[in-house]
């Protein structure tokens, strides 16, 4: 590839049918599992590996993505064991069926410490203190009581879309190897999406599998959650985009968690970059003349109407964005004596 290529291009345009794979490169197959949501699809990439396929990634549990596995186990890797699993990071769609494949393979799971135990954490009924805290978070980024009500009423989704994880895991840790079958694959993790998500380097084959934090046509979500709501997860994510600018070639075949394989990595790092700085720019004309909540910069960044449940994530995307922008001196904060905060350009 022409390290100053102008525009991405994609190899392979259209995805596996349900129930197939498609062989993106000798011994590493590309499968892709239903979602019941607007992003409807999720990739999962199987390895050869121990006779059998290293999987990185699972799917959501669910009775669609179980039916979907079924198909697969029985055809294209009918008789083939699973003999690794590997999840990049905690989401559901991508850790969901870790415990299904485990119990029914035996198989070990391979994860970052971090994105095992928020796995873990999320995977867990919560307290009463832990629900007060959450919706007390919604409060203070100015959101209405009806919209809090209306996202509390879902209830613990987290549950509902996984299996309990194994006991046990194996470490990927930043910057060591990780071999699988015949190859030896460089382990890289980046924050923002989520804390401490694993990306999977072959210098040697010019393969990289980007997880969520590298998509090909969309933006991944970086927020900030009540766990931890003064985090820089818009910090974190834009200096693991650059350092993967920095360190990684051109060159490379990118395997991402949704969308489709492509070419193009520094134009593809480079376009999100500029997306969000796109979006702080938005944000700070808005907050020009007058304090506002991240609830109500919402419609200033996002302009399509939302659900409720949607309106959570965005106001959630947004406090990424405004944390940010104060760390940085581009905003100031807030805070009224009911503890909502809003937030003026400087």
């Amino acid at each position: 590839m022409d390290t100053k290529a102008d525009s991405l291009s994609y190899p392979w345009p259209n995805p596996p049918e349900p129930g197939q794979t498609v062989e993106v490169a000798p011994g590493l197959l590309w499968l892709r599992l239903p979602l019941p949501y607007q992003l409807n699809h999720v990739n999962v990439y199987l390895i050869a590996h121990a006779g059998g396929w290293a999987v990185v990634d699972t799917g959501l549990s669910n009775d669609l993505s179980r039916s979907s596995w079924d198909a697969v186990l029985r055809g294209p890797l009918r008789n083939q064991p699973v003999t690794r699993l590997i999840v990049t990071h905690y989401h559901p769609d991508h850790v969901g069926l870790a415990g299904w494949l485990a119990e029914r393979f035996g198989c070990p799971l391979t994860m970052t410490r971090t994105e095992y135990l928020l796995a873990s954490y999320y995977g867990a009924p919560h307290t009463g203190a832990q629900i007060n805290d959450r919706i007390e978070f919604y409060r203070r980024q100015g959101i209405p009581g009806e919209t809090i009500q209306a996202l509390m009423g879902r209830g613990s989704d987290y549950l509902t879309r996984v299996t309990p994880l194994p006991p046990a895991f194996d470490r990927a840790v930043d910057g060591t190897t990780l071999q699988l079958g015949d190859r030896n694959f460089k382990v890289l993790t980046g924050g923002g999406h989520s804390e401490e998500q694993m990306m999977l380097l072959l210098p040697s084959e010019k393969l990289f599998l980007s997880a969520d934090q590298v998509l090909s046509r969309i933006s991944p979500n970086v927020s900030v959650h009540a766990i931890e709501p003064a985090s820089d997860a818009l910090g974190d994510y834009l200096a693991s985009l650059q350092r993967l600018s920095r360190d990684l070639p051109d060159d490379l075949l990118v395997l991402p968690g949704h969308g489709v394989p492509f070419y193009g990595l520094k134009l593809r790092l480079k376009q999100l970059l500029d997306h969000h700085a796109e979006r702080c720019d938005a944000v700070a004309v808005a907050c020009a003349d007058r304090s506002l909540t991240a609830w109500e910069l919402v419609p200033k960044i996002f302009h399509r109407p939302l659900d409720a449940h949607q309106s959570g994530f965005a106001t959630s995307e947004v406090v990424a964005h405004v944390n940010y922008m104060v760390g940085i001196g581009r905003l100031e904060r807030d805070v009224a004596t009911n503890g909502v905060v809003r937030f003026k350009a400087v």
